[in-house]
């Protein structure tokens, strides 16, 4: 692999990194999705796992949506994304 090359040696096959705005969109999205297969109310209140969301992604074959280059780290970002759909920020 070469430095600056956006592909990824992952369990022996390359893929391709994600651009970050398209994983943003969809995180946003699955993350309304999980919580309406999971019963999660919406409400201020309550605070839905972040963890228990990533490993729902992984499961469900999202987990590619996971791996994209940022400066803080990916996982950063999508909790952050996580947090504001569930508006949990002033947990960060």
């Amino acid at each position: 692999m070469q430095p600056g090359n956006p592909d990824e040696q992952l369990d022996g096959y390359t893929e391709r990194m994600n651009k970050k705005s398209d994983c943003e969109e969809a995180i946003r999205s699955l993350c309304h999705e999980w919580a309406r297969l999971h019963g999660i109310p919406s409400r201020p209140d309550f605070q839905p796992s972040f963890s228990q969301f990533t490993s729902w992604l992984q499961e469900r074959g999202y987990g590619h949506y996971l791996r994209f280059r940022s400066v803080a780290g990916s996982e950063y970002d999508a909790e952050m994304w996580f947090d504001q759909e569930f508006g949990q920020t002033w947990r960060n």
